[in-house]
C-alpha cells in the first residue's frame, strides 16, 4: 500500500481517493450534504481577493506545487475553498482547485478548451461519474500542436439549423454519383426514362450506359462510383449529341463526322465484362454535311430533330426509309443552328436556336417558319448556347453567350423575362419534369436551380474543373426520379 504522500503525487489515482470518500459520506448522512457547485477558474480569482482565508488557501496551493514547477508567476488561480468541515470538504476543495489549475495549463498549452460543464448553480455530476485521465492528468506535457486545428466532417451529421428558411437553400450539394470512364470531355448526356440509368456522350469517340443502380463507394465519405455496363462505338470522331428514342428501348447520337447512329439499349443488368455484341448498333442516319451538334425525340410523334454545321435542320422517322422526312434550310436567314427541341404544347411545333442570337419557331406539318421569337438582347446578339420548352407551359428558354437566359411566350414571340444568370456564358438548361425548377450550366463551373415562379436562385454547386476555357457542356433531369446530372469537359459525369 503507498503511503499518503505518495498519492498526493498521482492526481488521478487523488481523484479515485475522492470517490471511495464520497461513497463514505453517502452513507453518513446524504441530507445534510450540501450542492457542489462548480465555479469557473476566471470568476474564482476576484472572489479570492476579498476572503479571510489566505492562510488555508496557501496549505491548498502547497500541496500541488508539484504540478506548477514550470508555471511559476503564470498567475494560477486560488479557488475559494468550500466552507465545512470533514474529509469530504477538503478533497471537494482540493478538487476544485486542481480543476482551476488544470484550466490555466491548458490556456498556457494552447489547448483546445475543455468543454464546460453546466453553469453554476447547477448540482455538479456526481464523483462516481466517468472519470478520464487525459483530463485529470493534462497540463503542459500534453500538447495535440497542429492537431489541434483540425477539423472532421462527418457526413452521417445531419444536425443543422432550419431557423431561417434561407439557410436551408444554401446548404452545398455533394455529388451522389462520380463516373469517371472518359478519356475526354463529356459533350452530352440522357436518363433512361423509367430506370436509374444515364447515357453520356464524348470527345473521346464513345457513348457508354450507366446502371447507377451499381455503384460501389470506393472510399468513406466519397461519392459512389459507377463502372460503364456497355460502351458503343461506332463515330469516327467526338460524339456531340445523344436523345433517348421511345420508351428508352434505343438512343439516337450525332458525331462531329456528320453522323447520326440509332443504337439498341442492351440489358441494364448484363455483365459489363461480356463480348461486344454487333446488333446493338441498329442503323445509321446519313444526310448531314458537318457536325451534328444537337438532337431531340419526341415520343408523341415518333420523330427525331436534328441540327448540324451544315446549315441545315431535318426531321426524321428512323423506322422508315428513307428516314429523312424534311429539311429546313436556316443558314441563309439565319445562321448556323446551335440546338433544337419539340414543343411540348404543340408535338408538331420544333423550336431552334442560332449562333446569331436567333430563336425560330418550325411547324413540322407545313414545313416552313412559323414564329421568330425575341430573344435578341438589348446590347445586341449574342450565340445561343440552348434552348428548351417548358413541359406545361408555351414557353421557350434560352442560354446565351452573354451570362443570360431568356423566357419566351412560345404563342407571341414576346420575352417575358431575361436575367444575367452566371458570370460566364450559360452553356445548357434543363427543365424539371414538374416544371417548377430549371437547371443552368456555364463556363463559370457552376451549376445553378432557379424557381421558375419567381426567377430566383435557389441553390448553386460547383461541379466542374476548366479544360480549355470550358466547364459544363450539358445538364439532364431524370423523367420519373429525383436525378440531376451534369456533363464536364474535364471528362467527368456527376450525378446529384
Amino acid at each position: 500500500r503507498m503511503s499518503g504522500s505518495g498519492l498526493e503525487q498521482i492526481p488521478f489515482l487523488q481523484n479515485c481517493e475522492d470517490e471511495d470518500s464520497d461513497e463514505d459520506d453517502e452513507l453518513d448522512g446524504t441530507q445534510h450534504r450540501k450542492p457542489r457547485v462548480k465555479l469557473p477558474s476566471k470568476a474564482l480569482v476576484p472572489e479570492m481577493e476579498d476572503e479571510d482565508e489566505e492562510d488555508d488557501s496557501e496549505d491548498a496551493i502547497n500541496e500541488f506545487d508539484f504540478l506548477g514547477s514550470g508555471e511559476e508567476g503564470e498567475g494560477s488561480p486560488d479557488p475559494r475553498r468550500c466552507t465545512g468541515e470533514g474529509t469530504h470538504h477538503e478533497l471537494e476543495s482540493r478538487r476544485v482547485k486542481l480543476q482551476g489549475i488544470l484550466a490555466d495549463l491548458r490556456d498556457v498549452d494552447g489547448l483546445p478548451p475543455k468543454v464546460t460543464g453546466p453553469p453554476p448553480g447547477t448540482p455538479q455530476p456526481r464523483p462516481h461519474e466517468d472519470v478520464f485521465i487525459m483530463d485529470t492528468i493534462g497540463g503542459g506535457e500534453v500538447s495535440l500542436g497542429d492537431l489541434a486545428d483540425l477539423t472532421v466532417t462527418n457526413d452521417n451529421d445531419l444536425s443543422c439549423d432550419l431557423s431561417d428558411s434561407k439557410d436551408a437553400f444554401k446548404k452545398t450539394w455533394n455529388p451522389k454519383f462520380t463516373l469517371r470512364s472518359h478519356y475526354d470531355g463529356v459533350r452530352s448526356l440522357a436518363f433512361h426514362h423509367s430506370q436509374s440509368a444515364l447515357l453520356t456522350a464524348s470527345e473521346d469517340g464513345t457513348l457508354k450506359l450507366w446502371n447507377l443502380q451499381k455503384a460501389v463507394t470506393a472510399k468513406k465519405n466519397a461519392a459512389l462510383d459507377v463502372e460503364p455496363i456497355h460502351a458503343f462505338r461506332a463515330h469516327r470522331g467526338p460524339v456531340l449529341a445523344v436523345a433517348m428514342g421511345s420508351n428508352s428501348e434505343c438512343c439516337y447520337s450525332g458525331g462531329a463526322d456528320a453522323r447520326i447512329h440509332s443504337w439498341k439499349i442492351p440489358d441494364l443488368n448484363m455483365d459489363p465484362y461480356d463480348g461486344y455484341d454487333p446488333s446493338v448498333l441498329s442503323h445509321v442516319l446519313e444526310g448531314h454535311g458537318d457536325a451534328v451538334w444537337g438532337l431531340a425525340f419526341s415520343p408523341a410523334s415518333q420523330r427525331l430533330a436534328s441540327c448540324s454545321a451544315d446549315g441545315t435542320i431535318r426531321i426524321w422517322d428512323p423506322s422508315s426509309s428513307p428516314a429523312c422526312l424534311c429539311t429546313f434550310l436556316t443558314a441563309s436567314d439565319h445562321g448556323i443552328p446551335t440546338s433544337v427541341a419539340f414543343t411540348s404544347t404543340e408535338p408538331a411545333h420544333i423550336v431552334a436556336s442560332f449562333r446569331s442570337g436567333d430563336t425560330v419557331l418550325y411547324d413540322l406539318e407545313a414545313g416552313s417558319a412559323l414564329l421568330s421569337l425575341e430573344s435578341r438582347g438589348s446590347s445586341g446578339p449574342t450565340q445561343i448556347n440552348q434552348v428548351v420548352s417548358h413541359p406545361n407551359q408555351p414557353l421557350t428558354i434560352t442560354a446565351h453567350d452573354d451570362r443570360g437566359i431568356r423566357f419566351l411566350d412560345s404563342r407571341t414571340g414576346k420575352s417575358v423575362h431575361s436575367m444575367v444568370a452566371h458570370l460566364d456564358a450559360v452553356t445548357c438548361l434543363a427543365v424539371d419534369p414538374n416544371g417548377v425548377f430549371l437547371m443552368s450550366g456555364s463556363h463559370d463551373c457552376s451549376l445553378r436551380l432557379w424557381s421558375l415562379d419567381n426567377k430566383t436562385c435557389v441553390q448553386e454547386i460547383t461541379a466542374h474543373r476548366k479544360k480549355h476555357e470550358e466547364a459544363i457542356h450539358a445538364v439532364a433531369c431524370h423523367p420519373s426520379k429525383a436525378l440531376i446530372a451534369s456533363a464536364g469537359a474535364d471528362a467527368l459525369a456527376k450525378v446529384f
